[in-house]
């Protein structure tokens, strides 16, 4: 993705992760339901709150690859690995269209870690806390590896929260 797609809020979808248990790495999928108001269909992590769906941009897992860690999408049990957009600097409120029909809401930047749960354990650091995002589903769909993600616009602060307020 160019620095000009970065910029403008444009990038896609590189992979899509589901998992049956929460605190681990998930597994990359490549295609899956998102049903609104709720998450990705058979995922652990989807339910009635605010975190539906987690995202993790790609240029995050690239930097901990740089200090010699052998990662994949997914392994920081992130919902949806991105590319293209600073997933970290939208303010929560922001709308983000996946796909052709999938609209997400943003209600949550990072979040505290588990320093037990299997991510650390394997990692030996979570760049969740400070760089993943989270988010509910306002509208469903498919979502494919591949598909396209935009900034969509914000609908206001204060719905959700920032790392460090309970969750």
């Amino acid at each position: 993705m160019t620095e000009e797609g970065a910029e403008a809020g444009f990038g896609r979808i590189v992979a899509v992760c589901t998992s049956t248990e929460k605190g681990v790495p998930k597994e990359n999928v490549h295609r899956a339901l998102l049903l609104p108001e709720w998450g990705l269909e058979g995922d652990a992590h989807a339910g009635t709150w605010h975190r539906q769906v987690s995202l993790l941009a790609m240029e995050s897992i690239e930097k901990m690859r740089r200090r010699g860690l052998a990662l994949e999408p997914g392994d920081f049990a992130e919902n949806i690995t991105t590319e293209g957009i600073e997933l970290v600097r939208l303010p929560v409120g922001t709308r983000l269209k996946a796909g052709d029909d999938v609209i997400l809401e943003v209600t949550q930047i990072g979040k505290k870690c588990h320093t037990g749960c299997a991510i650390f354990q394997k990692v030996g650091q979570c760049i969740m806390p400070l760089e993943g995002i989270f988010a509910r589903v306002i509208r469903g769909g498919i979502l494919r590896e591949g598909d396209p993600i935009s900034v969509q616009g914000a609908l206001g602060i204060g719905r959700g929260s920032r790392p460090g307020q309970s969750t």
